[in-house]
């Protein structure tokens, strides 16, 4: 007796390839905050280097926002609640 091959697992192999899909950080431009202070946010919260962080916040200021971390949704989740501590406009979606 032979078996047909499982279709099930095709699909589910297709569904976990979407679940791996990264997520990203954006913080948008807002009329609010001093660039200096998005720039000691970044350096702050990611400990990224004033260079990295200067060159974010420019693409902030001038694109009107910009990806700031990517990862999973949870780490996203929390990225973005600390940012919004902080008084940014920050939002995550699903990395396209």
């Amino acid at each position: 007796m032979s078996l047909a091959p499982v279709e099930q697992e095709e699909a589910s192999a297709g569904a976990d390839a979407s679940v791996d899909v990264p997520w990203i950080t954006l913080v948008w431009n807002d009329p609010v905050n001093l660039m200096s202070y998005v720039t000691y946010v970044f350096q702050s919260y990611f400990g990224y280097s004033r260079a990295k962080a200067e060159r974010l916040m420019m693409d902030v200021h001038h694109k009107g926002r910009a990806v700031v971390s990517t990862g999973p949704r949870e780490k996203m989740e929390i990225d973005t609640e600390a940012l919004q501590g902080y008084g940014l406009w920050a939002t995550f979606q699903k990395d396209e």
